[in-house]
């Protein structure tokens, strides 16, 4: 049995642990693919890994099959958002020639904001978008440990 004290100590102790190995929570918001595009998503997430680039996977608020979060900061990571404004014809924000490349097989679109990149995959299926906190650069690194899973859930294809 515990003596009463130590009891006291067991929650503070637990949470100084889940925060010290990457069991972070953080809010994101939540797509809403449908069809196709959320089985893609669903199956994408049983696949993801538990680290990227070093950090650990946490867990997104609201909790949904179509994000997650590794880190804090978090890296978080979005399936089955809308097509970026900077490839939606006459959008204000279109560009032709926007930044992409390839990492392990998946395209991405490269988007610098305010505080690092938002990566979204071109030519596949969804959308997946990954935003990385500029306090990890540099911040394509992220998407090395993210493309099997992305490139074995979500067909290629427009």
């Amino acid at each position: 049995m515990i003596p009463t004290r130590r009891r006291y100590l067991v929650l503070p102790v637990l949470t100084v642990l889940f925060a010290a190995v990457g069991c972070s929570s953080e809010d994101v918001a939540v797509p809403s693919p449908e069809g196709d595009a959320a089985r893609y998503c669903r199956e994408l997430h049983e696949k993801l890994p538990r680290t990227v680039d070093g950090l650990g996977r946490g867990t997104p608020e609201p909790v949904s099959d179509f994000t997650a979060i590794w880190g804090d900061p978090a890296v978080k990571l979005r399936c089955g958002v809308p097509k970026p404004d900077v490839l939606t014809y006459g959008s204000e924000h279109y560009n032709p020639r926007a930044d992409a490349a390839e990492v392990n097989g998946v395209e991405w679109l490269f988007e610098k904001q305010r505080d690092g990149y938002r990566f979204t995959t071109v030519l596949r299926k969804t959308y997946v978008e990954v935003t990385v906190p500029g306090k990890y650069a540099p911040e394509v690194d992220v998407l090395t440990d993210l493309g099997s899973a992305v490139r074995t859930t979500v067909p290629a294809g427009v």
